[in-house]
């Protein structure tokens, strides 16, 4: 049967390498990921249990598309908790998790042919979804002085209608400061450019607390999540954060393409948001483990990164031992039993030099991983 040219789009590189690590466990071979950014703990444990009550109290159907008024005003609130933003809740729309909210931007914002950039290495996503819309992603080369973030000349250099931004980024979680942002917002503002701020990595910073960009401008769209700080990868629940105008513009995309969101899981992102005290033992564990890969990388020969102020990742140069960061992901997992992700995920020029490592597991994952590393490394010594 006959596809069309828009579902042309290249594979999640780290989801490839997640399915090579399945089948290597299941051949026998323990496995250390550190090739997913995904939480190695679960949904908090007094949400769920206030969520099965809620469904025991009957069943749950559709909600309204912009998502459950109450988990609607309960996240206007997390901006004024943390931000100190007075912010509307009609201006937050629910979604099907941070995917969901980037279809319902793109969608909303740029026209076919339309050129949004990308301050590579970026979350390749973001490419793929443009490229199945109809919509040119342009790579826009950042250099580790500015810590692999674009600035804001590259608007005007590229001739962009968008600009995605990343704060803590994936792969490299680094931040921009609140100054750098209010440059990259003017630059779009006198280009005509609309500005995307991916926040999902909010709340997983390591002494600078990481800048919303709602607190610099109304005119652009915020997207978070809770599959990252609140630690509900698999109930697929978001948010995102549009410009007055914008809310019946998104509506109406949202009741079309989703109906709404998950309620169970817009029941249980309701319940996280109070689970503060739990939440923050993860990130303790991180910041273990973020110090631990600071301290250990550098020893076995990887130490040529910028230091991530916030997410769970490490994006390592390893240019002098490969030039094909893909099968040297494929050597270490074979050989270490440690599954990593290759730069080409993010960079598909100068990825294959890269690569990217999570510390989202725990601490004595990690740990493991990194002694397993050091034996790998000095192997090619």
């Amino acid at each position: 049967m006959r596809t069309s040219r828009r579902g042309a789009v290249d594979p999640f590189i780290v989801m490839d390498v997640m399915e090579a690590a399945r089948k290597a466990e299941v051949s026998g071979q323990h496995i250390i990921h550190m090739e997913v950014g995904q939480p190695g703990t679960g949904a908090p444990r007094q949400a769920v249990e206030k969520l099965q009550r809620d469904m025991d109290g009957g069943p749950l159907g559709y909600t309204v598309a912009l998502g459950l008024p109450e988990l609607r005003r309960r996240i206007a609130q997390h901006y004024g908790d943390w931000y100190d933003v007075d912010m509307d809740p009609e201006r937050i729309v629910v979604t099907a998790g941070a995917s969901g909210a980037f279809l319902l931007a793109f969608t909303a914002l740029f026209d076919t042919g339309e050129r949004v950039g990308l301050g590579a290495p970026c979350y390749p996503s973001y490419r793929q979804i443009l490229k199945s819309f109809d919509i040119t992603p342009v790579d826009i080369p950042t250099t580790l002085e500015a810590r692999f973030q674009p600035v804001p000349t590259d608007v005007a250099a590229h001739d962009l209608q968008g600009l995605i931004v990343a704060s803590p980024a994936n792969p490299t979680g680094t931040m921009l400061r609140k100054d750098e942002m209010a440059a990259l917002v003017a630059a779009c503002q006198d280009a005509d450019a609309a500005f995307i701020s991916d926040e999902i990595y909010h709340g997983l910073d390591y002494g600078q607390k990481a800048v919303t960009a709602a607190s610099v401008t109304d005119e652009a769209y915020v997207i978070n999540s809770f599959s990252k700080y609140f630690s509900m990868t698999g109930w697929r629940v978001g948010w995102m954060v549009v410009p007055e105008d914008h809310v019946r513009v998104v509506e109406r995309i949202a009741q079309n393409q989703f109906i709404c969101p998950s309620h169970a899981a817009q029941r249980l992102a309701f319940h996280a948001m109070d689970c503060t005290e739990e939440l923050d033992i993860n990130i303790a564990t991180y910041a273990a483990s973020r110090q631990l890969l600071i301290d250990g990388l550098p020893k076995i020969g990887l130490g040529k990164f910028a230091p991530p102020e916030g997410a769970f990742y490490f994006y390592i140069d390893v240019s002098e031992y490969t030039d094909d960061s893909l099968a040297f992901a494929g050597q270490i997992l074979e050989e270490a039993g440690v599954a990593v992700t290759p730069g080409l995920d993010f960079d598909t020029v100068e990825g294959k030099h890269w690569l990217r490592l999570s510390y989202a597991r725990s601490t004595e994952d990690i740990a493991e991983g990194l002694r397993r590393l050091g034996t790998f490394m000095e192997a090619r010594r």
